[in-house]
């Protein structure tokens, strides 16, 4: 197949890989250049390593971590976080769904669903901890409640820009509404569907650790509350460290499971 390529076909991937690896090499100088400079400044004393730690300090906590109870920390995290991520993102889709089946519904529910979207989570914790218990239970229900209302909201707008024209035409030839519904606005959704799962993970995160802080012995979030009640901001840092890259990681997951949808979708 290469053979067939033009030229300026060559030329032009040439050029676009050259560019990626430009831009991940540069990332990385970076991110070593900023490690590099905190690390010397703390040891010049410029800044508070005390305050501010230093990399060095981070490390070795990251290391007495993983000979510890790390693992178990990020299992808790993680394993609120997808659950969290799956009931916030299934309900939201499903409750997107029956709003744009009746119309009437989603005329009624609409201020509500603003006014909760806007409403800081946050401040139901007590209400939710005192509902469904402390513990697991009360973070999941955080991390739904966080994702849930967004996605509802972004999936239903989306089903509303559905193809109007489209829409019609396949009413002329009778089509049921539940025929419409899976023929044509879920299809044309795919992309909307994707986005938010990449909100929702995000979300979700926000949501677990949001619980962590008020209620939880174990994970991420009670590590850094931990670490800051007893000024070990070494923990705290390492903390947020492993968080990113947990949340780095789920990103990850999601592109990978929207370059396979959208392969399976060239070869239909």
């Amino acid at each position: 197949m290469n053979k067939f390529i033009s030229q300026e076909r060559k030329i032009y991937l040439k050029n676009n890989r050259k560019r990626k690896v430009l831009v991940l090499i540069t990332q990385i100088a970076i991110l070593v250049g900023f490690l590099a400079l905190w690390e010397i400044l703390a040891n010049m004393n410029v800044i508070d390593s005390f305050i501010t730690s230093q990399p060095s300090r981070i490390w070795g906590t990251l290391t007495n971590l993983g000979s510890n109870d790390l693992l178990m920390h990020i299992r808790v995290t993680v394993y609120e976080t997808v659950v969290g991520f799956l009931l916030g993102t299934i309900l939201g889709i499903m409750m997107a769904i029956i709003l744009w089946w009746s119309k009437f519904l989603s005329s009624v529910l609409e201020p509500y669903l603003v006014v909760l979207n806007s409403l800081p989570k946050v401040a139901l914790g007590p209400v939710i901890i005192i509902w469904v218990g402390a513990g697991t239970p009360a973070i999941i229900v955080m991390a739904v409640a966080i994702s849930l209302v967004v996605t509802i909201l972004e999936n239903l707008n989306g089903f509303m820009k559905t193809d109007k024209d489209l829409i019609k035409m396949a009413k002329t030839f009778k089509a049921t509404k539940f025929q419409i519904l899976t023929k044509i606005v879920l299809p044309a959704n795919i992309s909307t569907f994707i986005n938010s799962l990449k909100v929702n993970i995000g979300l979700s995160l926000v949501g677990v650790i949001s619980g962590e802080f008020l209620v939880s012995k174990a994970g991420l979030g009670y590590l850094i509350v931990y670490g800051g009640q007893v000024f070990k901001l070494d923990l705290v840092m390492a903390s947020v460290i492993v968080l990113g890259i947990v949340a780095g990681l789920m990103y990850l997951a999601v592109l990978v499971l929207e370059k396979c949808i959208m392969k399976s979708k060239k070869f239909r």
